[in-house]
């Protein structure tokens, strides 16, 4: 059985116990997180494609850490123009570890 969600504009695709990084969530730790928008779902040889979501169908998982992705350079250069700026970024991820796929 697994499941593709939709979550922080990026499609997942997700089994029971599967631990998935995503775009951060505002829950703590060990906190219980319900993923409604599900793309699809697949129980054995029956799929079951939403339009655009599958109705009665949730994933629930539990939030196992709230880190930070690995750091990566943003370089904007004009080339003659002496224009040069350089950023640094790190992407806040939420860890989720998947406990349940149910439909009704």
């Amino acid at each position: 059985m697994f499941a593709v969600v939709k979550t922080g504009g990026k499609q997942y695709k997700v089994a029971k116990g599967d631990v998935i990084q995503v775009e951060k969530l505002d829950h703590g730790v060990g906190e219980s997180v319900t993923l409604d928008k599900v793309l699809l779902f697949s129980e054995g040889d029956t799929h079951v494609p939403g339009a655009p979501y599958v109705e009665n169908c949730t994933v629930t998982c539990t939030v196992t850490g709230q880190e930070k992705a690995k750091k990566i350079i943003v370089f904007k250069k004009k080339r003659r123009k002496n224009y040069r700026r350089k950023n640094g970024h790190r992407q806040q991820l939420t860890r989720l570890m998947v406990t349940d796929i149910s439909k009704k």
